[in-house]
């Protein structure tokens, strides 16, 4: 068993090898906290939270930091338009965040440590960097000296000659445009901290260098994040970390963007859709089979049609867990997944592959409901479960426990008023009257409900919008 993934630095699929046996180390750069996630920020959070359910199923013991990055350029000028202070902002949109990824399954880190709680790790970065000739003050402000790392560029594969470094304002003294910001000097009224150059705040790159020094040494395996993350966010982690003297990490795998009207999700385009709304029009399982199942390195454009094809999709699947349950009982997920589920996800984490044979035992399962043999029902949603696990799906984990009527607060009174239809349907059909029967069956399922008559009887759920 190999599992193999992209590593954007190689600029192809490798198989992973661990630094130290059994164990996996990921940093995934996280929040950002200016304001409420939309669903192609969760969608990082989701992709990470597979690759990492995957390497826990492969018998890994995994150490996952996802960081929080809580001062930076647009939480102050928030703060500043909204006359609120920088860390009220960036704690409500934390918690937002965090609700965000709860709602759709995503399991909590090992540790998420915040941005302005690992200053003096910073402060030891520069100091360091500074000794070793890579980095200077200049006017309160801290740069790195890029021509000074023979590596600059190398993962985004980039000319350093014709390099266009983003720059914040205030950043004076330079001595070489390309030269980026570790540390911004204060300005009046902003938020600052007290170092040997002054008082200032860091920047973002510095950030992610010193928490992933501090929470996985100097050396780790896997570093995660968006592909808009590569340059100049990623570039200079990197800069930073091995100028310092850290191995930093081993392998670099980024995913894709969500898209809309071919452009990248983002609040600037005014384009997001925030999770919060998403959640209250859409079942949380149905928006996680939704970002989670196509690969980790494709975009997705969004649309409504595409979500209702994911809720058509996993209806399907949850249909089928339901019936084996209601003819069979509880049953628990089989102990290990197909073979060719297993090849696909250790192949680049083939998610779409590997769905495509959660789909192919769900026919299996309903084809041996429909010979009635129970056994081999069993053994299929034995197996289903065992994928779904891996994927963050299952139906009847207890995370998603209630989940899947959307709407608890109002099941009890619409299923007694659905009863009551089904009653009349019912005595319909007991006195042969085919045509009534099959009017309120019709009518039920254009209110959105799906009737299925069971040996125990007729039963509804929700069906696709």
């Amino acid at each position: 068993m190999t599992i193999r993934l992209h590593d954007t630095n190689a600029r192809q699929i490798r198989d992973f090898v661990p630094l130290t046996a059994g164990c996996v180390s990921i940093y995934l750069c996280g929040a950002t906290v200016q304001a409420a996630p939309h669903i192609g920020h969760i969608r990082s959070g989701l992709n990470f939270d597979i690759m990492r359910r995957w390497f826990e199923y492969r018998g890994y013991d995994v150490t996952f930091i996802r960081n929080v990055t809580d001062i930076d350029d647009k939480i102050i000028r928030k703060s500043a338009e909204q006359g609120r202070p920088w860390w009220a902002i960036g704690y409500e949109n934390e918690r937002a965040f965090n609700a965000g990824y709860d709602a759709l399954g995503c399991l909590p880190p090992t540790y998420e440590p915040r941005a302005t709680g690992h200053i003096t790790e910073m402060v030891e970065m520069m100091r360091g960097l500074i000794e070793r000739g890579h980095a200077y003050e200049a006017d309160g402000n801290v740069y790195f000296d890029v021509r000074s790392y023979e590596g600059y560029l190398e993962l985004s594969n980039q000319d350093l000659d014709d390099l266009r470094q983003p720059s914040g304002d205030n950043e004076t003294g330079k001595r070489d445009k390309r030269d980026f910001a570790m540390w911004k000097a204060a300005k009046p009224g902003e938020p600052s901290w007290e170092t040997p150059w002054g008082r200032g705040r860091p920047g973002w790159h510095l950030e992610c260098s010193a928490m992933a020094h501090k929470y996985l040494g100097s050396a780790f395996d896997i570093h995660g994040g968006g592909i808009d993350l590569i340059f100049p966010h990623h570039e200079n982690e990197i800069a930073q970390a091995k100028a310092f003297g850290d191995e930093f990490a081993k392998y670099w795998v980024h995913n894709g963007w969500v898209t809309l009207a071919g452009e990248k999700m983002s609040k600037s385009l005014g384009n997001s859709v925030l999770v919060s709304e998403m959640v209250k029009q859409w079942r949380p399982i149905v928006l996680r089979y939704y970002l989670g199942t196509p690969h980790y390195r494709s975009m997705i454009e969004y649309s409504e049609e595409s979500l209702r094809e994911a809720e058509s999709a996993f209806a399907r699947i949850e249909g089928f867990v339901q019936r084996v349950v209601e003819k069979a009982g509880p049953v628990e997920a089989a102990a290990e997944v197909p073979p060719a589920f297993a090849e696909a996800m250790d192949d680049d984490l083939g998610v779409p592959q590997a769905l495509a044979i959660v789909h192919t035992t769900v026919r299996q399962g309903n084809s041996a409901l429909a010979a009635d043999d129970k056994e081999a029902a069993v053994a299929r949603l034995a197996e289903v479960r065992a994928m779904l696990g891996v994927l963050g799906l299952d139906p009847l984990d207890p995370h998603w426990a209630g989940e899947s009527d959307r709407g608890e607060d109002l099941h009890g009174v619409v299923d007694t008023l659905v009863r009551l239809v089904l009653d009349q349907r019912q005595s319909a059909r007991e006195r042969k009257d085919w045509p009534a029967a099959d009017a309120i069956r019709d009518q039920l399922n254009q209110s959105g409900l799906v009737i299925e008559d069971s040996p125990s009887g007729p039963r509804w759920t929700l069906g696709p919008r």
